[in-house]
């Protein structure tokens, strides 16, 4: 069965309202000084379930690019104080990647941004969610 007009429709629109907010997110970060990746890598960190660092393999994961760039990512926020790496405790072969005090502040002040974003968008995204959870079921 091939999809509908009307599900290529709600689709593009998801994918639209999706680019808004990114866009949206990434102007915030150059405005506060950081380039969108060094926002999503201080989002990855932050973010970590259960404690308040990563290991690279963690960040390239979540970021979905090569350890390389994870490392040259992180390099270039610890320069500018964003991170710091410390030797693991458990395993010292691990390295492990935190806020710093700075790194902390930016990433409270761009997340209330994009939490208020998200929540002008929330609508929109949840009912075209919605539209497109019950296109796959039918289809299925």
């Amino acid at each position: 069965m091939r999809i509908s007009k009307s599900d290529i429709e709600t689709l593009a629109q998801f994918r639209y309202a999706l680019r808004q907010f990114l866009r949206f997110s990434e102007r915030a970060a150059r405005q506060a000084g950081i380039t969108p990746q060094q926002h999503q890598l201080l989002m990855t960190i932050k973010g970590m379930q259960g404690r308040n660092w990563a290991n690279v393999a963690e960040v390239a994961e979540r970021l979905q690019v090569s350890h390389h760039a994870a490392v040259a990512l992180v390099t270039r926020a610890q320069n500018l104080k964003l991170v710091k790496r410390t030797q693991g405790k458990e395993d010292r072969r691990t390295v492990q990647v935190s806020l710093t005090a700075k790194g902390e502040d930016l990433i409270a002040q761009l997340a209330e941004m994009n939490h208020h974003e998200l929540g002008q968008l929330a609508n929109i995204l949840l009912k075209q969610l919605q539209s497109i959870a019950a296109s796959a079921r039918r289809r299925s």
